[in-house]
């Protein structure tokens, strides 16, 4: 059987784009989840796109193959080009072309006559059999009006289908694409309408540029849908101990992006657990919208409260609040530190309690997402008290490990109290 650039199931092929973009350390025989010729498959598949980044190391145990690119000399993110192979059946392509030049020219036909059209104008007897039927080219029409590529209008309760045109003329937002399609979680749609455009010269580069997310586009569209018409969402996401998946019934209310790493999360109400819950948008394999939730309010009443005591994307498990407090030297011609203090705080307050000394305090649910946040005053820290003593101690232990890497444990040790608080 020949190999077919044609994708039937997106989530295996999304999932090796991202074995091979991040991680690029598996042999062929490492890949247990598939045979070896579906790996084979996908790989040539992924290697027709991605032709010029991808490269491969030998080693003992086999070849790695890994994805490398640098985003400050790719113009366009190259994921997108997975999203423009899908597979369709002869009589799918026969129909298109067929369809689109009988409606050309701005003629409006029937459902019959566009049938009728079919095999009486296009294909001579001998083909008629290869022919979809009138109920196939109904469905067919009702898909392309969803699409976009053509319009309806109904006259005397018949429908009567014709290419839609669109007014909108994409050069004039040239630039405006160009970023859109670059920066957006949503970019794919800006990359269809570059597309439409004469050249492909932008004026845009990006240092950081997150590419892998343009996989989980699709996934980020349903529950986006989802969203906007307050329905549920059927989700399929990994067990990661026994490496088999789960569906689960959410009501999608917020996308999260984070700023730092760009990653997806959704905030959703679980209805199985009755709670909300934060899930990571790459780890979801399929997203499908939902009946109408009737009760959407109810289901979404705790999102002001919920916000105000959580600090990043971790799922609270029993919503019992930790408290701490970090008090901070903050020297005279230093009011940036200050300044940053208030920008970054999010739910907690800053005060004076000295003449350079500054107490941040807050309520958290999950108070170990704000260690890397708390490391980065190390220096300026003078007290550090939470009421989750494994906070505590972590931050302390780390604080020791890293005098001893840089060969001033004594220093380190003579600057802590009894308590174990720099003092």
């Amino acid at each position: 059987m020949a190999y077919s650039e044609l994708v039937k199931n997106f989530d295996r092929t999304r999932g090796y784009m991202r074995q091979f973009f991040v991680f690029g350390f598996k042999s062929r025989s490492e890949f247990r989840s598939a045979s070896t010729r579906s790996y084979d498959d996908e790989r040539r598949r992924v290697e027709s796109w991605l032709g010029d980044y991808m490269k491969f190391r030998q080693e003992r145990d086999g070849k790695k193959i890994f994805i490398s690119m640098d985003s400050r000399e790719i113009p366009s993110n190259p994921f997108y080009e997975a999203f423009r192979a899908k597979s369709f059946t002869p009589g799918d392509i026969t129909f298109h072309f067929c369809v689109l030049d009988m409606l050309y020219g701005g003629k409006k036909l029937s459902v019959r006559q566009i049938t009728d059209s079919l095999y009486n104008d296009y294909f001579p007897e001998t083909d008629i059999k290869k022919l979809p039927d009138s109920s196939t080219v109904r469905k067919k029409l009702a898909e392309y009006e969803a699409l976009g590529l053509l319009a309806c209008e109904t006259v005397s309760r018949r429908k009567f289908y014709f290419i839609n045109k669109s007014s909108i003329k994409p050069e004039a937002w040239r630039d405006a694409i160009n970023f859109y399609s670059e920066y957006s979680h949503l970019g794919v749609i800006g990359s269809y309408l570059r597309d439409r455009l004469a050249g492909k010269d932008t004026i845009f580069g990006f240092k950081h540029h997150y590419f892998l997310h343009a996989l989980d586009m699709q996934v980020l569209y349903n529950l986006l849908s989802a969203i906007h018409e307050k329905r549920c969402a059927c989700i399929t996401v990994p067990l990661r101990r026994s490496g088999t998946s789960r569906k689960l019934t959410v009501l999608p209310y917020k996308i999260l992006i984070s700023t730092q790493s760009g990653r997806g999360y959704l905030l959703a109400w679980h209805y199985q657990a009755g709670k909300p819950e934060i899930f990571r948008l790459d780890s979801i394999r399929v997203a499908a919208a939902g009946k109408v939730e009737k009760h959407f309010e109810k289901y979404t009443s705790w999102y002001d409260d919920f916000r105000k005591y959580q600090w990043g994307v971790s799922s609270p498990r029993n919503f019992i609040l930790q408290h701490i407090e970090m008090t901070v030297h903050v020297a005279p011609d230093e009011a940036f530190i200050i300044q940053r203090l208030e920008r970054e705080k999010r739910g907690g307050t800053v005060e004076k309690t000295g003449s350079e000394t500054y107490k941040y305090s807050a309520d958290i649910y999950d108070c170990f997402e704000m260690i890397p946040w708390i490391r980065t005053f190390t220096g300026r820290i003078l007290e550090l008290k939470c009421s989750n003593k494994k906070i505590e101690a972590m931050f302390y232990e780390d604080l020791m490990m890293a005098g001893k890497l840089y060969g001033c444990e004594e220093a380190g040790s003579a600057n802590m109290g009894t308590d174990g608080v720099a003092e």
